[in-house]
């Protein structure tokens, strides 16, 4: 018996677009990174595979893309709120003193979907306004790349510090730089970076004020009683997990890292 094809819901079909844009940004990222008309006829004119009877060779071209692509995801998760997303969930777990627990798959695919969530206004825009009318074929390269650069520059330049592009700035010389506009992307991204890793270590620190001081209460009270051989790690495990659940934490640090990004 033959199933009928149904299309999918309104509903069901947005559902999909998250993971549909985050694959798109992949290429946006790419098309970024490798800006310029040479790269576009490049791309455009690209020989992949040369057939000569049996045999099949590949150009030098397609090798050097096909290496770059394995780099693009880490690029991406670096351009975006992956990074200080992970770090604080990282500190978290050592705060509780829960060693491996949740595990690490289970941090990265929170990180993960909470970065889409995050991230989905910037990357509406990406999709709608860039990498759509280049793939109808109603917006040139050129316009659709600058379509595609602006909102991503304009999330970046939210989250970063300006003492962190004035160093880059300096470091690589470029003393003709007088709005945010003119900073270069290859400066934008370390300058990007280290301002998350200093935000994610800030918010970490205040996580583990409040744990520490259960370890601390903890290690006074065992050390007062005599119990110098008990670990105080174990006895006070315990009371931080229950802490933690009773005042809702998993909400609160959900809640706390989505609105600490600026979204523009």
């Amino acid at each position: 018996m033959k199933r009928s094809l149904t299309p999918l819901a309104p509903q069901t079909a947005k559902a999909y677009r998250p993971m549909q844009m985050v694959a798109l940004l992949l290429l946006a990222a790419a098309a970024l990174l490798f800006s310029g008309p040479s790269f576009a006829q490049t791309v455009a004119g690209l020989p992949i595979v040369t057939v000569e009877g049996s045999r099949y060779s590949l150009t030098l071209e397609l090798l050097a893309l096909i290496t770059v692509l394995t780099l693009i995801p880490s690029l991406v998760l670096m351009m975006t709120s992956f990074v200080r997303i992970i770090i604080v969930m990282s500190i978290l777990r050592q705060a509780l003193g829960t060693a491996q627990t949740p595990p690490n798959q289970v941090l990265v695919g929170l990180a993960l979907f909470l970065t889409i969530f995050i991230m989905s206004p910037v990357l509406t825009q990406v999709y709608e306004n860039g990498l759509l009318p280049y793939l109808q074929r109603t917006l040139p390269f050129d316009q659709a790349l600058a379509n595609i650069e602006a909102p991503v520059r304009a999330f970046m330049l939210a989250q970063t510090r300006e003492n962190d592009i004035a160093m880059f700035l300096e470091i690589a010389r470029q003393t003709n730089v007088v709005s945010a506009e003119q900073v270069p992307f290859s400066t934008l991204v370390p300058a990007f970076i280290t301002s998350e890793l200093k935000s994610a270590f800030t918010i970490g620190f205040l996580i583990y004020i409040p744990f520490l001081v259960i370890d601390l209460i903890v290690a006074s009270v065992l050390m007062s009683m005599g119990m110098m051989m008990l670990s105080p790690m174990m006895i006070s495990m315990p009371f931080k997990l229950m802490l933690f659940v009773l005042v809702d934490g998993w909400s609160l640090i959900m809640g706390s890292m989505a609105a600490s990004f600026v979204i523009p």
